[in-house]
């Protein structure tokens, strides 16, 4: 697969037509960012770690029936995928309160909820990713009912698998966000899962052990990526 012409450069990966006008190639960088850019810095291996790791994932996830856009794994920083018409919004899923929800609603972090909750983020830093509900996305054109549906079942499907992946390494599957684009009318999983885009910590001691060691200046960061990588099994 030969790759030709960067199309796109996000906040910590960069994407690149193939020869094959339906693949791409995603190029995971050492680059760390958060508060929607605000904050960047570089460390060493991130890229090969968040790629292995996300393909492990995906991996398990399909073997669990969930669609994605993963094609193979092309090097330790490269990634061969379906090109998909993404959906222009994030979906979030909740197991305990962290992060923007503590914000928003009157509740500390930690707290393990009742049921999983469901939330929909237009993907737009200049916003900050305002939260959004059904109704925007169906009229403003973004999805159908029937995206809206199947995005709502996929997110919940993968919480399930991933919550007992992470619960046998002796983590805490805290929250995480996905996003979901079209190949051929078919709604996959696309993006990436990895320590970047979900919060996982510890059960015995509840350590964070993911981006918000960053974002929070508590040190470790590639230690904990890796510990998370080590546990579950990803060939690092």
């Amino acid at each position: 697969m030969e790759k030709k012409a960067e199309l796109y450069r996000g906040k910590a990966k960069t994407v690149y037509a193939t020869d094959d006008p339906e693949k791409l190639i995603i190029f995971f960088r050492n680059d760390t960012s958060a508060f929607d850019g605000l904050k960047i810095q570089q460390f060493n291996n991130k890229g090969m770690i968040n790629n292995k790791f996300n393909y492990f994932i995906m991996k398990k996830l399909e073997a669990a029936g969930v669609p994605t856009q993963v094609e193979g794994l092309l090097s330790d920083t490269e990634l061969l995928v379906k090109k998909l018409e993404m959906v222009p919004v994030e979906c979030v899923v909740r197991n305990y309160t962290a992060g923007s929800i503590c914000k928003r609603l009157p509740v500390k972090e930690g707290q393990k909820l009742e049921t999983p909750t469901f939330e929909f983020f237009l993907k737009d830093d200049a916003l900050h990713d305002p939260m959004v509900n059904d109704s925007h996305i169906i009229s403003f054109g973004w999805g159908t009912q029937e995206d809206i549906d199947q995005m709502k079942a996929l997110s919940l499907k993968i919480n399930d698998v991933l919550k007992k992946l992470f619960d046998d390494a002796g983590l805490i599957l805290v929250d995480f966000k996905l996003e979901f684009g079209k190949f051929h009318g078919q709604l996959l999983l696309g993006d990436e899962f990895s320590p970047d885009g979900c919060r996982l910590w510890d059960k015995k001691t509840m350590k964070k052990l993911d981006k918000d060691r960053f974002r929070q200046n508590l040190g470790g960061v590639m230690e904990a990526y890796e510990e998370v990588a080590h546990r579950i099994g990803v060939p690092l």
